[in-house]
């Protein structure tokens, strides 16, 4: 992979604009993909699962902490889990933080750092791609970094897919902190030297998924290995200068034509935060996606009262 910086052209502007249309619904997705594997022929692995979480991490190592954390102080006792990270090695402290928690052991867990260039960690399509033709497991999560999975959590979802052929499934539930500005505790809890840290669950609201949103993707191995992850779609495997908004979830969900099984899988929280971390904070354009991201979570907040 090159360290070269991409150039984003007109065409590849128009080609991501065509591409949210389609993924609405304007254009039919065999297209893009023909079929998916039948139902039939999909294995509907039961007993211990195994299951592969995969996350991003760029400039997000004090989040990443807790979502690793949780794997050490709640490690699955019925599934095997491997937790990829896809990171760059220009990104010290995640860096630091992977090389800690993958000298720690936790039974049934194995760590699998996947080292890139930055500018192919930006459109995280890229390494979910790679994740998901790569697979071994009877069931991929593709995640978020400041997802943590709580007690039970991992456990409860091997059940729940236990002889199933679901093309992808998704927790039911997720609890989610209070939308968190810089400098609270939580947040400065995971900065510095790497460490194992813990959430009080009692400061999250659950709160009802009616999809499979972007960091709550369980996708059928099968599938996975068969479709990868919008690797029909070209411009969403093209490195980018920036991190990209992640609108090839949805496009996913497209390709897949479904938005998800709903499935109970406790335990599932995620971490909300107002600064994105890995957008460089320093710059007007920053400050003003904070500012609108501040505006859009009031919102939501408002809807769901």
């Amino acid at each position: 992979m090159s360290n070269t910086m991409p150039r984003e052209t007109l065409g590849d502007r128009l080609a991501l604009l065509f591409m949210r249309l389609a993924a609405s619904g304007w254009v039919p997705a065999r297209w893009f993909l023909k079929a998916l594997p039948p139902e039939s022929e999909r294995k509907a692995a039961t007993d211990r699962l195994h299951i592969e979480i995969v996350s991003h991490c760029w400039g997000y190592a004090h989040m990443q902490a807790y979502q690793l954390s949780s794997l050490v102080r709640h490690p699955p006792t019925r599934a095997d889990v491997t937790m990829t990270v896809y990171y760059s090695p220009e990104d010290s402290a995640t860096a630091a933080l992977l090389e800690y928690f993958g000298a720690i052991e936790v039974p049934g867990v194995s760590w699998n750092w996947q080292a890139m260039d930055k500018y192919h960690l930006f459109r995280r399509a890229i390494g979910r791609n790679h994740a998901a033709r790569a697979t071994r497991a009877d069931w991929i999560w593709f995640t978020d970094c400041d997802v943590v999975f709580g007690a039970g959590c991992l456990d409860g979802l091997a059940e729940a897919v236990q002889g199933r052929r679901d093309t992808l499934v998704f927790p039911r539930v997720e609890h989610v902190s209070a939308v968190l500005e810089p400098g609270d505790p939580m947040l400065e809890a995971g900065k510095g030297a790497p460490r194992v840290l813990d959430i009080d669950p009692a400061a999250f609201t659950a709160q009802a998924r009616d999809r499979a949103t972007g960091p709550l993707q369980v996708a059928h191995g099968d599938v996975a290995r068969a479709c990868g992850y919008c690797e029909q779609l070209r411009v969403y495997q093209q490195p980018v200068a920036r991190w990209a908004k992640a609108h090839e979830d949805r496009a996913f969900r497209w390709l897949l034509r479904t938005q998800g099984v709903p499935v109970e899988a406790p335990g599932v929280y995620r971490i909300r935060h107002v600064s994105k971390g890995r957008y460089q904070q320093d710059t007007w354009t920053a400050r003003l996606r904070t500012r609108i991201r501040r505006i859009q979570l009031r919102l939501r907040e408002g809807k769901q009262d």
